[in-house]
């Protein structure tokens, strides 16, 4: 099992540690076009190896896409982060042409790779790549609603002063401060449902906590976050590798799933050996519906910013 990991910045080198702790991957490589960077990176996370127990062999490589070729799974993370005051949306003039570039030159590669799309705006150069490549759609798979579950989670579990383990939830829709859809209406605490605790006011107030959860962070840190996104990552790669049949919600290209077409977004899927083996319709709430329509405007218009 070999995964590409391109953009050794903070997001592409924690995906690559958590994906060879799990011990799960023959071989990691890590590309970057700055020179020596994935190198550096590369061996100083090898020196971790003895320590952390993992047997995974991570390789550095500056820009040389021949040492990327058969992969089984590629992560795309290259791009510039987000800064303060900033929406993902903005990183489209730059981050388009990086990420077709990337794509391309990783399929060059590995031909029947399995992409996985994590630049910002994520749905948007997920909706990028299916346009600009002859992938089958269940090849390409847009890192963000595992991401954003994982942050309502937190934020459940933070409302509810409970364990996180004894809390789940799923955040659908688009990857953005305004797009995510946490569906409070299947959230549960140990399978009763969050609404048997929390009042509607304090769910609200999870709901818009979790939507500017990477916004928070960004103003904190003054970039992006790296922990949850690089951790998030490591589990589809994961679920993939192992084929774990394990439901996620990804950005996947939709052709009349909830009702939308000729969009990348997120939604429930199943991700085994194949990449996504099946979108999974869940029912929601009429206001959910109706967030997630208003989310899938906003993904098209950022789609309508893009040069093919």
């Amino acid at each position: 099992m070999k995964v590409t990991v391109v953009g050794a910045g903070a997001v592409g080198a924690s995906c690559a540690e958590y994906i060879a702790i799990k011990n799960f991957a023959s071989e990691v490589v890590l590309l970057d076009i700055k020179e020596g960077y994935a190198e550096g990176k590369a061996m100083d996370l090898m020196q971790c190896a003895s320590l952390n127990g993992f047997d995974t062999k991570i390789t550095g490589v500056t820009n040389d896409y021949n040492k990327t070729a058969n992969s089984n799974i590629c992560v795309i993370t290259s791009g510039i982060p987000r800064k303060p005051g900033m929406t993902r949306e903005e990183l489209i003039g730059i981050n388009a042409g990086i990420v077709k570039t990337v794509a391309t030159n990783l399929i060059e590669h590995s031909p029947n790779t399995i992409l996985i799309v994590v630049s910002n705006p994520m749905d948007t150069m997920t909706y990028l790549v299916h346009k600009s490549t002859n992938l089958p759609k269940h090849q390409i798979i847009g890192m963000g609603g595992a991401l954003d579950s994982a942050r309502f989670k937190y934020r459940l579990a933070e409302a509810l002063g409970a364990p996180i383990s004894d809390v789940d939830g799923m955040v659908i829709g688009g990857h953005s401060d305004t797009g995510m859809v946490p569906l409070t209406s299947h959230a549960t605490r140990n399978s009763v449902k969050v609404s048997e605790f929390l009042s509607e006011e304090r769910l609200n107030q999870v709901k818009e906590d979790t939507k500017v959860g990477g916004a928070t962070l960004t103003k904190l840190l003054g970039t992006s976050a790296w922990y949850a996104p690089g951790a998030a990552v490591s589990g589809l790669v994961q679920a993939i590798a192992c084929d774990q049949k394990k439901m996620f919600p990804c950005s996947t290209f939709l052709e009349g799933e909830y009702g939308l077409n000729d969009i990348c977004i997120g939604v429930p899927v199943i991700l085994g050996k194949n990449g996504i083996e099946d979108i999974v319709n869940v029912p929601i709430s009429e206001a959910e519906k109706e967030h997630m329509k208003a989310s899938a405007e906003g993904v098209r218009k950022t789609n309508g910013l893009l040069e093919f």
